[in-house]
């Protein structure tokens, strides 16, 4: 089945997040996710909301997994974590 990468972020540091977008703008896709929501407007309707919001779809889990446990990936968590306050799940879909 399917899965949803799904971050909820708030950018402390632009320019170090910056570069993390750059490495995972590349890992992702080469693990087969593709980008159906990043940045874009957000209605936070319940609980506590998050400046950005980024959504991936992958083939499946095991797929999502992979791309975050790239070697290429981890170091550029580094960066993240560094410059912003995130969550990040993977969800099966039900398709």
């Amino acid at each position: 089945m399917a899965a949803l990468w799904i971050a909820r972020v708030d950018v402390n540091d632009a320019e170090l997040y910056g570069k993390y977008i750059e490495v995972a703008s590349v890992v992702i896709p080469d693990h087969g996710g593709e980008f159906i929501a990043r940045g874009g407007r957000v209605e936070q309707l319940e609980g506590q909301g998050r400046a950005r919001n980024v959504v991936a779809r992958f083939p499946s889990v095991d797929a999502a997994m992979a791309a975050y446990n790239d070697p290429r990936y981890q170091e550029a968590v580094v960066w993240a974590k560094e410059a912003s306050d995130r969550e990040i799940v993977v969800v099966e879909t039900t398709d």
